[in-house]
């Protein structure tokens, strides 16, 4: 079973001091600026905005040993941004088709990081690190003008929260806009987020997620599903409203459960046929209509691998954004050594096998995917993916000599 919530949501270790304060402060500034429409559009006027075009975010190449990190989030030291990189900021259709679309059997299959990944494993993948630009919006008016653009492009902005001062940060998608000019006046390039997620540093990678999620929610929810009328989102873009039916939509994500299984001693790894060569990641899968996460797990261990799990404990949580937005909920459970032989469903599944802690324990020490030409090595997903975290965890759970979390 899940552990308790009570241990879920334990308090910090650290006493309750005014940055405890600080966070109920923002919070609470976003929610009224959610609620409140002409308080959010003046945020925008002293906002900060994070650029899009057609979703990709605009990045801009930086020196690994350079890399800035929370400058979002920083005293408020740090310069501020100007339309060139060399001051930017490194920072940090209708709702039934929502799940159809990528519900195959890989219908209840999600993809990971490696999935992702592997649309350019033909390819020599750079790990160099990247940077999101941001822009003050009395830097970025301009810009928008000299590319041809009224004002109105801003209002389209939407607020995806605020730094530790409490200033508002936006997002905005400028696919209307020529992208190489776009390019061209703010120093900085429109990278497939898929290409660069694991690229990105700190908080960066989780902002530019829930940024694309939510100007791709509003791409593809301009209508309403009852009546087939335009719906009309509120300043923030938290929600859309349509008049003809009252009917509020909101933001949603699809439930995943990614599961790593352990018999005791070893851990229970699988790849598809799409992972780049050598990528193995935990089992992971979407959960149907009226399942618990629970019941889910236990489905989709059963199909992928034929096992049947003992003990669920809860790890962690992330929003995934691939291949839409996912809500990913990770979990261990066991299985007991004497029925551990795995049966894979290989229309699900190329492989999965049991690796040790030493397999394990190598893999976690290669940093970067294998280039064309290396020898072949097994590796996992980069630390920002949460079956890392669970691999890391349990791995360091059996160098102290337990079964499980």
């Amino acid at each position: 079973m899940l552990r308790p919530l009570r241990i879920l949501l334990s308090p910090p270790k650290c006493p309750l001091t005014r940055c405890c304060s600080g966070y109920v402060s923002r919070m609470r500034f976003v929610n009224r600026l959610q609620e409140d429409d002409d308080a959010c559009a003046a945020a925008l006027q002293n906002g900060r905005i994070f650029l899009f075009h057609s979703l990709s975010p605009l990045l801009q190449r930086t020196n690994r040993e350079t890399f800035r990190t929370s400058a979002l989030t920083a005293s408020g030291t740090q310069p501020r941004p100007q339309p060139r990189p060399e001051h930017s900021i490194q920072n940090q259709d209708h709702n039934q088709d929502h799940n159809i679309q990528y519900r195959t059997k890989t219908r209840t299959k999600t993809r990971t990081f490696s999935t992702e990944l592997c649309r350019n494993s033909g390819q020599n993948l750079s790990w160099d690190l990247l940077a999101v630009l941001v822009f003050y919006v009395s830097d970025l008016q301009p810009i928008l003008k000299n590319l041809g653009s009224d004002g109105s492009l801003l209002k389209e902005s939407v607020l995806i929260g605020c730094s530790e001062q409490n200033q508002a940060e936006f997002c905005l998608d400028v696919g209307q806009l020529d992208q190489a000019a776009v390019e061209e006046q703010c120093g900085g390039t429109f990278v497939d987020l898929r290409k660069a997620f694991f690229l990105l540093k700190g908080a960066e990678a989780p902002l530019v997620a829930k940024g694309q999620a939510l100007l791709r929610w509003h791409q593809t929810n301009r209508f309403c599903s009852a009546t087939g009328q335009p719906t009309q989102r509120n300043q923030a873009g938290s929600h859309r409203f349509c008049s003809s039916s009252s009917t509020t939509y909101y933001p949603q994500m699809s439930p995943v459960v990614i599961v790593l299984v352990s018999d005791g001693t070893r851990c229970l790894l699988g790849r598809q046929a799409s992972f780049p060569r050598g990528l193995y990641s935990a089992l992971a899968g979407f959960c149907n209509m009226g399942e618990t996460l629970e019941e889910a797990l236990r489905r989709e261990v059963a199909e992928e691998v034929g096992l049947e799990v003992q003990n669920i404990s809860y790890s962690s949580s992330q929003h995934w954004p691939f291949p839409h937005s996912s809500f990913m909920v990770a979990c261990h459970a066991s299985v007991s050594p004497t029925h551990s032989q795995v049966d894979v469903d290989h229309s699900e599944l190329e492989e999965a096998r049991w690796f040790s802690l030493d397999e394990i324990t190598c893999a976690l020490q290669v940093k970067a995917p294998p280039r064309r030409g290396d020898l072949p090595v097994i590796w996992l997903p980069p630390p920002h993916a949460v079956a890392n975290r669970l691999i890391t965890e349990w791995a360091g759970l059996q160098r102290h000599g337990k079964d499980g979390p």
